[in-house]
């Protein structure tokens, strides 16, 4: 066939959306996805397309708000969604692939031929409904861009020797998750001159997109909802005012869009340990009371642990299991009515 055509309201994408949309590309030249959403949905349209381009390089993939609550009975609902179809097609279209019944009308309006994938999807067990009632459950069925989404993030961060990678490393065995290592430790041994040589703005710059880079191919490939990072963006706007002087509103920029669902603060109450990177210890009240001021200042909850290693861990295991049994949720997507019986269907939802 010459050019397929998928719609879908991909609420979230889902690995049922890719089988579909995979089946059209292996039987058509050109196959144009559709994301049709509405503006009381949680995850705007053009994300979840961003999604399906990153996953789906083969395909055309557009989308738009279509604000029509969804009803196979009313001719009214159909002529509107059909009109907003039709607007996003660059091209007419000889074939429409769907898992639901709904797509033999939609066929017949656009004067194409209907295929149907995976009825009832048995050989892909998921739906979008089933995502968004429990992300953990379904998590082998989310693409990569869609499970970073879904994580909970929490940061351990504080001044120099004061625990924050003892405590992440803890974390991060507790749960079974990937290691999101700390870059700026790295690149001060590594830089050029070493630790002592004089910083500039641009290597905070390297250090924070280094950070948030590691931190984002974790959450894709963490095998449960949840991430623990040994410092973040925010923790080298701080670093950055200790050694250039001033705040980079570069970096802050980029800590501001990468907001975490909770920051362990660790105390600086234990003994100072040298290992011929850190300041030293006169200066590590001071940082730590400035971490206070900063975390105070943004939106994320936040806590300072105190104590022995021991009490750290059990009292921040307390404070992120929560977290953990606590999905993102997402708001439930318009009503659909008169549909054909099957567990999730809808003319925005071509496998659920």
């Amino acid at each position: 066939m010459t050019h397929g055509l998928v719609i879908g309201k991909f609420y979230p994408p889902h690995a049922g959306h890719l089988a579909l949309v995979r089946a059209a590309l292996s039987r058509c030249d050109r196959v144009t996805v559709q994301v049709l959403g509405t503006s009381r949905e949680s995850l705007p349209p053009e994300l979840r397309a961003s999604w399906l381009r990153t996953e789906l390089p083969g395909a055309h993939v557009v989308a738009a708000l279509d604000e029509t609550p969804v009803d196979y009975a009313s001719e009214h609902a159909w002529e509107a969604h059909t009109a907003v179809i039709r607007g996003l097609l660059d091209a007419p279209v000889d074939a429409v692939f769907t898992s639901d019944g709904y797509g033999a009308e939609l066929a017949r309006r656009l004067g194409a031929t209907w295929v149907q994938v995976d009825p009832g999807r048995r050989a892909t067990p998921v739906s979008g409904s089933a995502v968004r009632a429990d992300p953990a459950r379904y998590w082998w069925a989310l693409p990569a861009p869609v499970r970073a989404w879904y994580v909970r993030r929490v940061v351990v961060t504080g001044a120099e020797s004061t625990g924050t990678t003892t405590l992440a490393d803890a974390l991060t065995a507790h749960f079974g998750l990937p290691t999101v290592a700390e870059f700026g430790r790295e690149w001060t041994v590594s830089r050029p001159g070493g630790p002592t040589a004089p910083w500039h703005t641009a290597e905070f710059d390297l250090v924070a997109r280094e950070q948030a880079r590691r931190e984002d191919d974790a959450a894709a490939a963490t095998a449960v909802p949840l991430l623990v990072c040994d410092t973040d963006v925010l923790t080298t706007t701080v670093w950055h005012e200790r050694y250039v002087g001033h705040p980079s509103p570069t970096v802050g920029a980029l800590a501001a869009g990468r907001v975490p669902d909770l920051y362990l603060l660790t105390g600086d109450e234990i003994p100072f340990v040298q290992d011929d990177t850190r300041d030293g210890e006169h200066l590590r009240h001071a940082m730590q009371d400035r971490f206070r001021e900063v975390l105070a200042a943004q939106p994320a909850p936040w806590v300072e642990l105190r104590g022995t290693c021991a009490e750290r861990l059990e009292r921040a295991i307390a404070l992120v299991d929560p977290l953990l049994e606590t999905p993102r949720m997402l708001a439930e997507p318009l009503e659909e009515r008169n549909g054909d019986q099957q567990p999730v269907s809808g003319l925005r939802d071509s496998v659920a």
